[in-house]
């Protein structure tokens, strides 16, 4: 059994010399957003949901992005309103967001 029941990695990655990246999208304050949601909806800890920053996830074009384990299942978002959706529909109910998957 693995230790948490869902692993959300934001790609955070800041790339140099004007190269599209997560962060240059906020990615940094929608990671810090979603682990101040998770914990205060006690999603958060061991058999639960763990909210991480990663480096490059190569997919900064497609940015900014996310991905949910161990689903697998890669999304883009805009705001904090999509975050919450994120979070209500697939971290807390297993249903995939359709509209932001990338």
């Amino acid at each position: 059994m693995s230790y948490y029941d869902k692993h959300v990695f934001f790609c955070c990655n800041q790339r140099e010399e004007g190269r599209e990246c997560c962060n240059d999208k906020g990615a940094s304050a929608m990671r810090d957003y979603a682990k101040k949601k998770v914990k205060t909806l006690g999603l958060s800890g061991e058999g639960k949901v763990r909210i991480n920053q990663a480096g490059c996830l190569d997919r900064c074009e497609e940015g900014p992005c996310i991905v949910v384990y161990p689903d697998a299942v890669w999304y883009t978002y805009v705001d904090e309103q999509d975050i919450d959706e994120i979070i209500e529909e697939h971290v807390k109910n297993g249903r995939v967001v359709d509209r932001l998957r990338i």
